[in-house]
Parts: structure tokens; C-alpha cells; sequence
């Protein structure tokens, strides 16, 4: 195993990915002579020159037009947003041509594409720059939504991407492309549609996925020493939601509390609730309790912006309301 950042392990998985196929190519704002606005395709113009590594205008939706038709020609396009705020530019040629290709062609066209970059709050960026739409897009059917939230996972996850034949939504977070994780020497791909039990526990089980989970796991070390035992599931995928992992958890714990960094209404989270309540509903010792942003835009000051964001307090709090305690 070897330490690298977040960002190195993007940069390994398509990097190794494009070695080992000629029809990948990389598109987006700063891919090539910048190494990308985070450093995430660093050396990759050298290694695979400017007909692979390819700058482009700021015009999301002609370059992710441009990507989705050259799939029709044989190619795997990966597109990167400097930010899935700006995805929105774009997400007319993601919605009604990436995701519904293979249907309305009867299956002629496949569309393997991966749109990839950084999503959620990323500190002072304002209410336009601090947007989390991981649930638009998992709304649509054709589409796959990854959310890694370590290196491990993101290199394993976005091979798996890069090899699908179906456009996958892969989003990252600005605020982990600096963290650090063991990542394995060798090759490996993780499966799409499995999440990952990082924490086993017995009294509560709290889900969640990218960068905020990691309010999961210091409101577990808490809770721990005062007696209460978290199963924490870092679902990985959004769609395909891996809702079997959730229940079984749920049946042994009886308890479920959701950690989501979006806005409350009609969120993964509310799905998540409404599978667990319709298959698990028996089980359940307590009302499951889903906990996300302020129900407003994402505010500028980082006073506000404490209060707008989910964090380990709430989690605590959630926990101990679901046990009685």
C-alpha cells in the first residue's frame, strides 16, 4: 500500500485508465497546461499530449455536447466541470442526450462517458459556487452518481466509471483533493452500486457519503465514549442505491440517521427514508431522522456558513434523540 492525496488518486485512475485504453480522452477548463484547476490531471498533457488532454472554452454545454456525440464514434470521453455548479451549463446535453441515448436509439448507441469534479460547499464560495445536485442527477433514470469520499475509493470507483458503458456522474469535493489515504500499489476497481460499512456498530446506523461524512465518523468517536455504538455506511453510490446494506444494518440496530450536505427537500436522504420506512418499517425502534443544509442558499459569511452546513453536533444530537436518550 502507498499514501497519496485525493487528487493523485484521480490522476492514477485516469492516467492508468487511459494507458490501457486509446479511445479515453480527458476534456475540460485547465485539464491540460494548468494540470487542472486542483491538480488532479497533473502530468497528463505530457504524458498523453494536447489530442487527449484537451482544454476547452468556458462553454460547459458545447464541450459536454461535443463529448456525448464522440461516444457515438467510439470513444470514452471524460469530461471535468471546475465545479458541478457550473455542470448546470451543461445539463441539458447530460439530461436529454447522455441518459437517454441507448434508450432512443433501441440500444444502437451506448454513452460511456463520465462527467467529473467537485461538488458541495467548499468554504467562502457563495450561495452560486456552494450547490450540491447529486440528487438531480440520480433523479434521472440512465444515469449512474458516484460520491467517493477517500482516496482508497475514489481510484477504485472512478476506473469502475471509466469502464462503464453508461454515463456516470462522478463528484468530488474541493475540500478532499488534499487528503490523504492508503491506495494499493497494484490494480483494483470497486463495483458501482455497493456501499462500504466503515464502522461497525450495534445501536445506531448512521449513512452518508462524500466529504461530509467525515462529521459521521467524529460523531461516532463521541458518542462511543459515552457508551453508544454507531454502524457508519458510506453509501459510495447514490444510483444505483444500495438500499439491501442499509436494511440489514437497520434491522439489527432498529435505529437510522441520515447525513446528507444538500438541501432538505427531495434529497437522497428523503428516498433513503422513504425505502427504509416502506421495507424496514417493522424494525424500527424510532422515527429515522435525516439531517442536511439550511433550507436556504448557501450564505457568504463563515459565521452563517457554520450554521448552513451539517456537522458532528448534529449527528450527536440526532443520534441521542433516536435512542430516547
Amino acid at each position: 500500500m502507498k499514501t497519496i492525496q485525493f487528487r493523485e488518486a484521480i490522476c492514477e485512475a485516469m492516467s492508468e485508465e487511459m494507458r490501457r485504453d486509446e479511445s479515453i480522452y480527458l476534456m475540460g477548463e485547465e485539464v491540460a497546461e494548468y494540470n487542472g484547476a486542483y491538480k488532479a490531471s497533473k502530468g497528463m498533457l505530457d504524458e498523453f499530449g494536447a489530442k487527449r488532454v484537451i482544454d476547452t472554452p468556458i462553454a460547459e454545454l458545447g464541450f459536454s455536447g461535443i463529448a456525448v456525440g464522440s461516444t457515438m464514434t467510439g470513444n470514452r470521453p471524460i469530461v471535468e466541470f471546475m465545479t458541478f455548479n457550473f455542470s448546470l451549463v451543461g445539463i441539458d446535453q447530460i439530461i436529454n442526450n447522455a441518459a437517454k441515448i441507448r434508450q432512443m436509439s433501441g440500444g444502437q448507441f451506448k454513452c460511456p462517458i463520465v462527467f467529473r469534479g467537485p461538488t458541495g460547499s467548499a468554504g467562502q464560495l457563495g450561495a452560486t459556487h456552494s450547490q450540491a445536485f447529486e440528487n438531480w442527477f440520480a433523479n434521472c433514470p440512465g444515469l449512474k452518481v458516484v460520491i467517493p469520499s477517500n482516496p482508497y475509493d475514489a481510484k477504485g470507483l472512478l476506473k469502475a466509471a471509466i469502464r462503464d458503458d453508461d454515463p456516470v456522474i462522478f463528484m468530488e469535493s474541493e475540500q478532499m483533493y488534499g487528503d490523504k489515504g492508503e491506495v494499493p500499489e497494484g490494480e483494483y476497481v470497486l463495483p458501482i452500486g455497493v456501499a462500504d460499512i466503515k464502522r461497525v456498530g450495534s445501536d445506531v446506523t448512521v449513512v452518508s457519503f462524500g466529504k461530509i461524512i467525515k462529521e459521521a465518523y467524529i460523531a461516532a468517536d463521541a458518542l462511543e465514549k459515552e457508551g453508544v455504538s454507531c454502524e457508519v455506511i458510506d453509501l459510495r453510490t447514490v444510483r444505483p442505491l444500495d438500499i439491501n446494506t442499509i436494511l440489514e444494518s437497520v434491522k439489527k440496530t432498529n435505529r437510522l440517521v441520515i447525513l446528507e450536505e444538500a438541501w432538505p427537500f427531495g434529497n437522497v436522504s428523503t428516498e433513503i427514508t422513504y425505502q427504509v420506512q416502506e421495507k424496514a418499517f417493522d424494525h424500527l425502534d424510532a422515527p429515522i431522522i435525516k439531517i442536511n443544509t439550511a433550507d436556504t442558499p448557501a450564505p457568504y459569511s463563515p459565521v452563517l456558513l457554520k450554521e448552513w452546513l451539517p456537522n458532528s453536533d448534529d449527528v450527536v444530537k440526532a443520534v441521542k434523540k433516536v435512542m430516547y436518550k
